[in-house]
């Protein structure tokens, strides 16, 4: 009798779970087709708009005219949804995306809140950027402007190649789900959510990283996985101790990370190459990629990496930042290094 109850508990419980599935599987569908739809909405009515502004080179009074006369109209009947603000949004929206096969892929998987954190930048390159990473690594909105903000795009390696090399490399994502290595390292990271005190040591950060482990895989990118922490390894009888491990889900390799406090030095490389060969002999397996060594310092000299080509070692050097500078202050000198490294790529070819 107790087994027969025990049997029927769990024929319900299951019953129950795959019911509950089946409703909420259903709810995120209808949640997906109604955002879809209001935002291919929003697209027509910005589209119909600017048609409608755009007629015979109308002056710009006009166009505020009409914008002010319909949000009257529309919000009395319609509500707050169709402000004057909200139908500027929708204009630009429709103005950034001009062709509607474009729109009709992209409300499939960004919403509404996401486009209006998306619309205002102009770079159509970044812009596409931003959108890749945001399905590939399904970005919550919050997320999504916080990447924005803290220009994840210029932290990235590939804002500093070419532009034909950085359109190949989105399409490559696009289109095939392929993401390149300098669409995932970045420099400097930002990693003020640690907390730490005016004076730490590296022990310190690689403990303020374990305690924010979730923000800082995040800071890093979400297909990092965390395997490690002072993972030992043994070498003609001494033993080393890496800071932390990594794998990268789409890359398929180890990434091996060391902190430092100080700025780079020449000697950190060739600890990281040991690191890696160790790596590459003892823990890889079949299928595998190469491992990647990322050597997270408080500054660097340029000149210092690029005479120890480091990147043919596998290894990337970058600088963390433990509070976030003036954005003013951050996109001068980002911007400087964008234009310096694709100079250099000009002067190469």
């Amino acid at each position: 009798m107790i087994k027969k109850n025990i049997q029927k508990n769990k024929v319900k419980t299951k019953l129950i779970l795959e019911i509950r599935e089946l409703i909420d599987q259903s709810k995120n569908q209808i949640n997906i087709s109604v955002n879809a739809t209001m935002s291919r909405l929003y697209w027509q009515i910005g589209k119909r708009l600017n048609e409608e502004v755009g007629k015979k080179n109308r002056a710009e009074v006009y166009g505020q005219e009409i914008v002010g006369n319909l949000c009257k109209e529309l919000s009395l009947e319609y509500g707050t949804a169709y402000s004057e603000k909200n139908l500027r949004r929708m204009m630009q929206f429709a103005k950034t995306f001009q062709d509607e096969k474009i729109v009709v892929s992209l409300i499939r998987q960004l919403s509404w809140t996401h486009l209006l954190a998306i619309i205002p930048i102009e770079d159509s390159l970044k812009r596409d950027f931003y959108i890749e990473l945001c399905k590939h690594e399904k970005w919550s909105v919050r997320t999504f402007r916080d990447r924005i903000n803290s220009m994840l795009y210029e932290r990235t390696a590939i804002s500093k190649k070419p532009e034909e090399i950085i359109k190949k490399e989105i399409d490559q994502l696009k289109s095939k789900n392929n993401i390149s290595v300098d669409l995932i390292f970045r420099d400097p990271y930002i990693l003020d959510f640690l907390g730490l005190k005016e004076t730490y040591s590296e022990k310190d950060i690689e403990s303020a990283i374990l305690i924010e482990l979730q923000k800082f895989i995040t800071e890093l990118g979400s297909d990092f996985a965390f395997l490690d922490r002072q993972k030992r390894i043994s070498i003609d009888n001494e033993d080393y101790y890496i800071d932390l491990l990594f794998y990268h889900r789409r890359l398929r390799c180890l990434i091996a990370v060391e902190l430092k406090l100080g700025k780079f030095e020449a000697a950190h490389k060739g600890q990281m190459e040991l690191y890696l060969r160790w790596l590459e002999k003892h823990e890889c397996i079949d299928g595998e990629n190469p491992p990647i060594g990322l050597i997270l310092c408080a500054s660097k000299n340029k000149e210092h990496i690029e005479l120890l080509q480091t990147e043919k070692s596998n290894i990337k050097v970058a600088e963390y930042l433990t509070k976030l500078p003036d954005l003013k202050i951050l996109e001068k000198k980002l911007h400087y290094a964008i234009e310096n490294a694709r100079n250099k790529f000009e002067n190469k070819a």
